[in-house]
């Protein structure tokens, strides 16, 4: 945009140099000419009064010294022709050239003349300048100069090389001063356009200088930092309130299913046994849901601080947590990657609870005789992890909504989970400028591929931090992980 104004700034300030400067250097070359055509008219009249007794009396007199005297001093050649067009006297470096014939005709029909009008740069000719000679009234002859344009061209080079100049001065100072207006005018607009991406990364804090600029646009900063704090506050209120909600909940909840615990042993129906248990099971999976819900209000809180977390050392910790389970459950956990440290660049957790929330959707719908193979490579200058599994995977529309919040699949809404697990998970990849997507497994089943930004330096490598829940033991999954039946589920 500053090379758009720049160059309009430019393009008018180059239409005003032409408009003044043209006219100018065409007034100066007239004027030019025009004084010498009248040193010449002058010059001509004063040798058409010596010549009139010369003409009457058939001798030439001094005539022929005066335009001698007049050649050799000026560079100018002159004569004297009488009304037959014969030259009476001539000075020796007269030479007839473009126009004299015509100047002739004009000064013999009692009329003095001059020619050309205005001596270009380009022009070669002569200035010829013709006068007529009178007797009462009478035209006896004519008296024509011819004179080298050589010097007038030189003169109006000179002033079109000084309009040049100058105009070319104005340009280079036009230029500085648009780039220097052009940077006062969008220095706002670029704050402005680098506070945005600031923003959009994460950096909620970043705010615009409103002192710099034009007045339009140091309202429009001022506006834009009023709507980034109340963005802020309303995004701040409602984390807050869903964390506040959901610690809040957990006393009372607590408190209600101890209060159902004690129920049981007084129950002695069997159906009233029966209802009894799925109360208590009712009670589980909220205190889930109130896990789930502040473990995704603290990941949406959460700062873009990065660590450097070795990729292999954290898949193999995870896979290691929920072997037990995978055990039980009858299905195949493996991992599949080299032992060379691989580093990655995320905000703290990001990779454990992504892989805690993968691997337990897949064990969970891998079924008896399962496989999940959980792989770590380096890829497109970063680390990528995928989970693979050879459950029944999901469709292209489940895998659309699969990130969705409280989303399940509607054949495994009876299955335990809350719907957040995978949502948590891209939370802290897309925190981490990473990338989380899924598609089909080939035979069967179902690849969720995480990618994070490569660490350059490993040196400040931050040990793994736990995820938020308990480590998964035999046969329970952590709380942390609050996404069953969201993730690779079976269709």
């Amino acid at each position: 945009m500053r090379r758009r104004l720049v160059i309009s700034y430019l393009l008018l300030m180059v239409l005003v140099l032409a408009a003044l400067g043209l006219p100018l250097g065409m007034t100066l070359t007239t004027r030019e000419t025009e004084r010498v055509r009248a040193d010449r008219i002058a010059d001509a009249t004063r040798f058409a009064s010596l010549a009139g007794p010369a003409l009457r009396s058939g001798v030439s007199g001094p005539l022929d010294a005066e335009l001698s005297s007049y050649d050799e001093l000026f560079g100018i050649g002159a004569a004297v022709v009488d009304r037959d067009r014969r030259v009476v006297v001539a000075s020796g470096g007269f030479r007839p050239g473009t126009g004299t014939r015509e100047a002739l005709d004009v000064a013999l029909s009692g009329q003095q003349t001059s020619g050309p009008e205005s001596v270009w740069p380009w022009v070669r000719g002569p200035i010829v300048v013709a006068v007529p000679i009178n007797d009462g009234g009478e035209v006896l002859g004519a008296v024509v100069t011819a004179t080298p344009s050589d010097g007038v061209r030189r003169t109006v080079v000179t002033w079109w090389l000084l309009l040049a100049a100058l105009g070319t001065l104005a340009v280079l100072a036009c230029v500085l001063t648009a780039f220097g207006l052009a940077g006062w005018v969008l220095r706002p607009v670029t704050e402005l356009d680098a506070v945005t991406h600031e923003i959009a990364e994460g950096d909620r804090g970043a705010r615009v200088q409103h002192q710099v600029g034009p007045p339009e646009l140091r309202r429009l900063a001022a506006s834009f930092n009023h709507m980034a704090d109340a963005v802020s506050d309303v995004m701040d209120r409602q984390r807050a309130f869903v964390a506040h909600a959901s610690h809040q909940l957990r006393n009372p909840l607590t408190a209600l299913r101890l209060r159902v615990e004690e129920l049981g042993p007084s129950l002695t129906d069997e159906d009233g046994r029966a209802e009894h248990r799925l109360a208590l099971e009712e009670t589980d999976r909220l205190a889930l849901l109130l896990d789930a819900l502040l473990t995704l209000a603290r990941a949406e809180r959460r700062e873009n601080q990065r660590v450097t977390v070795d990729a292999v050392a954290t898949a193999a910790s995870r896979v290691a947590a929920w072997e037990p389970l995978a055990r039980h459950r009858k299905v195949a956990l493996r991992l599949a990657a080299d032992p060379t440290p691989t580093y990655a660049r995320t905000v703290p957790t990001a990779i454990d609870q992504a892989l805690d929330a993968l691997i337990d959707n897949a064990v969970k719908f891998s079924g008896v005789g399962g496989e999940v193979t959980v792989s770590v490579a380096t890829r497109q200058g970063g680390i990528a992890l995928e989970v693979r599994d050879t459950g029944p995977g999901m469709t292209s529309d489940q895998l659309g909504q699969a990130t969705e919040r409280f989303w399940r699949a509607p054949e495994v809404q009876n299955v335990d989970g809350a719907g957040l697990g995978l949502t948590i998970a891209a939370v802290l990849v897309d925190a981490s400028d990473g990338r989380l997507t899924m598609h089909p497994n080939s035979p069967r089943g179902l690849v969720a591929a995480l990618w994070f930004p490569a660490a350059t330096e490993p040196a400040d490598l931050a040990a793994p931090d736990a995820p938020s829940g308990p480590t998964p033991t035999e046969p329970v999954p952590p709380a942390s992980v609050a996404g069953e039946g969201q993730g690779l589920l079976a269709r």
